[in-house]
């Protein structure tokens, strides 16, 4: 059967979604992926669909979905892979094509080197010993969280004295709550700056901003962040928790993630989840394994890193 490879368009996103699915249920045991995530992706202003995107098929079957994001402007380059269980040769074979897409792309960013991060599931369907063979190596573990919500379990809170939220349906808390995320997340593995106008593209549709608050302090005004969204099937997901340094230790952090369970709760919600960095230096693991979250599957990050190279004539 022929092997053909071909750029993404928004339209395939369905067909993306269903192959995303497949590789869950080898993964997960259940399909995880929404067709909302896959189009936000298809449909950023950033994704230069055609020089950064690979469907590969066999006999006429998508077996095969790769992405290349530039979120850094230097040789930080990430990549999205995903590969159907027994099409490993494939898998790889789109592996190489991306491998050298990165390495142009840190090239047009006058870098010298491409650091290329792929992450991938701590039992992937991809073989990681092929990645190994081309020198890819672990540098980073990510647990993604989950905890059953319940009304009666979990109530809304009562906040610490001289601690109020609110949401961020104005404009003006919108673009506050972008500020906070980006301080309070500046020091984290991964973590790029991004314009007010990057931050909601890389959003995309499905916000509920409602569910979005902003922690202040009396005497220190605001001091964290949480920003959740309840637009995943499988459950409710928060993205970004963050407090700013000289605010830590003041139980806002665990406030604010049982405010979030309660809102959940009320709303619904059975199951909310959420990723951490292993070794995040302020203590989120334990944070979250206090509130009786437990592990759901872990996140490799995997990194190569390339000579940049001049790119091809198109």
């Amino acid at each position: 059967m022929s092997f053909t490879v071909r750029p993404a368009v928004p339209g395939d996103a369905p067909s993306i979604c269903a192959l995303l699915n497949s590789v869950d249920v080898a993964e997960l045991g259940r399909p995880e992926t929404d067709l909302g995530m896959i189009e936000t992706d298809l449909l950023h202003p950033e994704a230069d669909l055609d020089r950064n995107s690979w469907l590969a098929f066999r006999g006429g079957e998508l077996i095969a979905y790769g992405l290349l994001w530039d979120d850094s402007g230097a040789e930080r380059i990430d990549i999205d892979h995903y590969v159907l269980p027994g099409h490993q040769d494939d898998g790889e074979q789109l592996i190489e094509l991306m491998e050298a897409r990165a390495a142009e792309r840190a090239a047009e960013n006058g870098a010298g080197v491409a650091v290329v991060h792929l992450a991938l599931n701590s039992r992937p369907t991809m073989d990681t010993a092929r990645l190994k063979r081309r020198r890819w190596q672990t540098v980073r573990r990510y647990n993604v969280l989950t905890r059953p919500l319940s009304p009666t379990a979990d109530p809304l809170p009562v906040p610490p004295a001289g601690l109020t939220l609110r949401d961020c349906t104005r404009e003006a808390d919108r673009r506050r709550a972008h500020e906070l995320v980006e301080e309070t997340f500046a020091e984290h593995f991964d973590h790029h700056p991004r314009s007010y106008g990057q931050w909601l593209d890389d959003l995309g549709t499905g916000m509920d901003w409602s569910l979005v608050w902003i922690a202040s302090l009396e005497g220190s005004g605001d001091v964290a962040v949480m920003l959740s969204r309840d637009d995943r099937t499988a459950m409710g997901w928060i993205r970004n928790l963050g407090v700013l340094e000289h605010a830590r230790g003041r139980g806002i952090a665990g406030h604010l993630l049982r405010h979030t369970f309660g809102v959940y709760a009320a709303r619904g919600r059975d199951t909310i989840g959420l990723g951490v960095d292993t070794t995040n230096a302020t203590g989120a693991l334990r944070l979250y394994l206090a509130h009786r979250m437990t592990l759901h599957f872990a996140v490799d990050t995997w990194e190569l890193t390339l000579p940049a190279t001049a790119p091809t004539a198109r």
